[in-house]
């Protein structure tokens, strides 16, 4: 199901008498699809993510015109965070003048690097997705700004490790058994080793999210000294409901940035209280882009979100920071190439070319809101920071500093691992970088 984003009056009207005569849009827009899910099992996360997502673009067609003069044009299609919907989307839109993708699925994503190269339309999978698609040589069309999983799990450890040592400790990673879940275990095997620590795995299936009674049963068994979560939906309240249950204790206890939303915790509320999770975007309104998104569109009922309390929460946040992430490519783009109206290949020179600096967040009204990110040909991710943030019993707060990734082990392993993706694919387009 696809849904058009109506950003603009302008956008709105012209959105119609195209559709009706044509599968692409106008050359006079900026064109982008959103792979959402407002549905199904993971709906809890998605909505808030499409929320921002939608409503930082809102902002910037009323308040200052679009990007550059150029209007933009969202088109939300409904995956459901499923693969096979994520690629119909993908199929259906890509025709119509798509400038990127954001497919919000690890899966997803998965299923879609092999075709950007082939349609010259890149994937940001901003966070998420193929750590080894940090290798900018190996994967020219594919980025996961500001890190990899690979890189956020370091930054992880280290917190851990920063708190007593993790030398000869036990260490449980709890993961939904998807992609997703899976993707970071070759690191933390690697890691586990050179740290002197041992993993007990819990997988989650789809199905057992919310009954992960006996999976807990084994945890408060094997009594390890932290756990790491590697949730996302319903998996990650019913999870911390469960540790609580068995009094495991929650400041060792460490979700992922897929596991630390403010959907997550208000269910459980005080039960959950000392509950921490990795972040790499602000929290709340107080940034004065946040206040324009709020004058501009909520409070002029221009956005979907149901309560106006919702903006700030987490996963809004997050969406919004990958449309910023997705405006500031699309500047790059435009100084680039002199062109207004950009395509995806010119997308493609923006997401390696793009400075959003300190000076440039202090600009956009996103002062302190994530750390610097310097795009590059040969850096996909730009390996950045975390911090770590904790659930008081009402609301996240952040109780860390910013912690950089252990780059220097895990750069060569996603190294390792771009050659090994690309070595049985003959025809796989490579670049050279400066």
């Amino acid at each position: 199901m696809k849904k058009l984003i109506k950003i603009g009056a302008a956008v709105a009207c012209l959105t119609t008498a195209v559709a009706a005569t044509a599968p692409a849009y106008a050359e006079d827009v900026l064109y982008i699809p959103s792979l959402s899910y407002r549905t199904g099992p993971f709906a809890g996360g998605g909505t808030p993510n499409a929320n921002g997502f939608a409503d930082y673009f809102n902002m910037l067609n009323e308040r200052d015109g679009g990007i550059g003069g150029v209007k933009i044009m969202l088109e939300e299609c409904e995956t459901g965070y499923s693969s096979k919907k994520g690629v119909e989307c993908y199929e259906s839109t890509k025709g119509k003048g798509a400038l990127v993708y954001n497919p919000l699925s690890t899966g997803i994503t998965l299923q879609l690097i092999p075709k950007a190269p082939v349609d010259k339309i890149p994937i940001l999978s901003m966070g998420y997705g193929l750590s080894a698609t940090a290798i900018g040589e190996k994967f020219p069309w594919t980025f996961n700004y500001p890190t990899t999983y690979w890189n956020q799990l370091s930054s992880i450890l280290k917190y851990a490790d920063s708190k007593g040592g993790l030398k000869g400790k036990k260490v449980g990673f709890i993961y939904l058994d998807v992609g997703y879940g899976k993707e970071p275990i070759p690191l933390l095997e690697i890691l586990a080793k050179k740290m002197g620590f041992t993993i007990t795995k819990y997988p989650v299936g789809v199905k057992e999210m919310q009954a992960q009674s006996s999976t807990w049963l084994k945890v408060r068994k094997d009594r390890p000294d932290w756990m790491i979560m590697w949730g996302w939906g319903a998996m990650n309240s019913t999870a911390v409901k469960e540790a609580a249950k068995i009094r495991f204790p929650l400041d060792r206890f460490i979700g992922n940035w897929w596991s630390g939303a403010h959907a997550d915790m208000r269910p459980v509320g005080e039960a959950a209280k000392g509950y921490m999770a990795a972040n790499f975007s602000g929290i709340g309104t107080s940034f004065p882009a946040l206040q324009d998104v709020i004058k501009y569109v909520v409070d002029k009922g221009k956005s979907q979100v149901k309560s106006k309390d919702l903006v700030g929460d987490v996963l809004y946040n997050r969406g919004l920071f990958n449309a910023v992430v997705v405006a500031e490519a699309i500047r790059a783009a435009q100084k680039a190439t002199g062109k207004k109206a950009i395509t995806g290949a010119d997308m493609r020179v923006g997401l390696e070319t793009f400075k959003l600096t300190k000076e440039r967040l202090k600009e956009l009204g996103l002062e302190g809101f994530t750390a610097p990110i310097i795009a590059s040909c040969k850096d996909h991710e730009g390996a950045g920071p975390v911090f770590i943030q904790q659930w008081d019993g009402k609301d996240w707060k952040r109780i860390s500093d910013l912690i950089p990734p252990m780059n220097d082990i895990v750069r060569p392993l996603l190294e390792e691992a771009a050659a090994k993706y690309v070595a049985d694919k003959p025809g796989w387009k490579t670049q050279t970088c400066k």
